[in-house]
């Protein structure tokens, strides 16, 4: 996945709590598109009337807001199923970051394992962040240092996990990070073949002539 280290830009402002992950992408489109294909569907209910054409309220169809980089939103953003798609169509419209209150849980780690940076911050601070991103200052997420800034405003932290932070800053996702430690893996099952050999030749017995070492 694309390392993620900094992201300057626009944010674009949808305060609106229990965006699910429908509302982001809606079921039929997963049938129909395969990573890649689905930025014209991102929050598709909400940025085109019935008649196909985009409706101009909609934050994302304004200028400068339609080349967003950061999404600030409500709480519970991306609940509901755990379509990993949501978080495709976020990234292929252009979003590398999403600041929220609250995650729907799958839907965050859909994130970290695509790439995406998920920033939690309390909703009195992300007010203070919209009202800056809406004047239409950009808004500047540093990884490195976990830290969310604007123009003319204090420099916010944020906490992730060290081990999903260096993830995305290395742009590994969860089973990138375990074929790194594939020596170490290696090397441990060497030693405790040496000290415990029953084992394995339990195992071996178990899955049968064909199988492979352990």
């Amino acid at each position: 996945m694309t390392p993620f280290t900094k992201c300057v830009g626009h944010g674009a402002v949808l305060l609106r709590d229990d965006i699910d992950t429908d509302l982001i992408v809606r079921i039929e489109r997963i049938a129909q598109l395969k990573r890649g294909e689905f930025a014209k569907w991102a929050f598709e209910s909400l940025r085109y009337r019935t008649d196909g054409s985009e409706e101009p309220a909609f934050v994302l169809n304004r200028v400068p807001f339609r080349d967003a980089k950061i999404l600030i939103t409500g709480a519970n953003f991306g609940c509901g199923s755990s379509r990993e798609m949501a978080v495709w169509a976020l990234e292929d419209f252009g979003i590398r970051c999403v600041i929220a209150p609250s995650y729907g849980d799958i839907f965050y780690n859909n994130c970290l394992q695509n790439g995406l940076l998920p920033v939690r911050m309390p909703a009195a601070q992300i007010a203070t962040l919209a009202s800056a991103a809406s004047s239409g200052l950009q808004i500047r997420v540093d990884l490195s240092d976990c830290t969310v800034e604007a123009d003319g405003l204090e420099p916010v932290r944020f906490d992730l996990d060290e081990g999903q932070r260096l993830g995305l800053l290395n742009g590994l996702d969860d089973i990138d990070q375990s074929v790194a430690l594939e020596p170490s893996i290696g090397s441990f099952q060497d030693r405790d073949r040496s000290i415990r050999p029953w084992i394995y030749a339990a195992a071996q017995a178990a899955a049968g002539p064909s199988s492979s070492r352990c």
